[in-house]
């Protein structure tokens, strides 16, 4: 079983924008969600994007006026990340998003760790470990916005075969089976290349993480809960530090 670094480095870092539907349509989409939710400067302007892969998070924020420092383990997410922010006010660090302190500035006004990343993390003790930490990180007043999918309810049968997205040089779909704390997640990209197609496998595990769950830790740790949605399999959870 590879590692999260080890299954973005050697199958999706390379596929992961065009696997989302493209840079163009993700950096929209979050332009938007930020504008609907009133998330601006207000206060030191520092924001971190805690697994910004290629920047569908960071770039928004930084257009709407943040200095950001951006956290991923991928290296080749956060090269095609500086490519496509140009001069904004992005700054990439490769790194654990656990570590992300290490590298931030002291005062911090939102800090956010969307796109299903929170998953990634090994444990609910570690997710735990980390929420008390971006508590702690954030200033007064300060937001935290989560976004992932909810995968405490099993799918069964042929309903575990998932096709993510097609074109005519590629194909890529996964495969689930459920563990009692995680999932295990296979992907399986098809790439056509001189009327050839080759296939490239991996597989790693996310955790399973419930969405009531994480709105009472918020709670516990000291966040005040302003959204909670969940809208198609997928948790989005906007709270304040007070």
């Amino acid at each position: 079983m590879a590692s999260v670094k080890e299954h973005y480095d050697d199958l999706l870092a390379s596929c992961y924008s065009w696997m989302c539907g493209g840079s163009d349509l993700r950096l929209k989409k979050n332009r938007t969600f930020f504008q609907a939710n009133g998330i601006r400067p207000t206060y030191s302007a520092d924001a971190v994007d805690l697994g910004a892969g290629s920047g569908f998070q960071a770039i928004p924020l930084a257009e709407a006026g943040f200095s950001v420092t951006a956290v991923d383990a991928s290296r080749g997410l956060l090269q095609e990340l500086n490519k496509t922010a140009g001069r904004l006010p992005i700054r990439t660090i490769q790194d654990d998003l656990l570590n992300f302190a290490e590298h931030c500035p002291a005062k911090i006004e939102i800090i956010v760790c969307m796109g299903d990343t929170l998953t990634h993390l090994k444990s609910l003790t570690e997710v735990k470990e980390l929420l008390h930490r971006v508590h702690g990180a954030l200033e007064k007043e300060g937001l935290l916005i989560l976004g992932f999918r909810d995968m405490t309810a099993e799918l069964t049968g042929l309903d575990r075969f998932i096709p993510v997205r097609s074109d005519s040089n590629r194909l890529f779909m996964c495969f689930l089976e459920y563990e009692k704390t995680h999932v295990k997640v296979h992907d399986i990209l098809y790439e056509k290349t001189d009327d050839h197609w080759k296939m490239k496998k991996s597989f790693f595990r996310k955790l399973r993480i419930s969405p009531q769950w994480t709105q009472k830790c918020l709670i516990k740790v000291g966040f005040e809960v302003e959204k909670y949605d969940v809208e198609n399999g997928m948790v989005t959870i906007i709270a304040r530090k007070r």
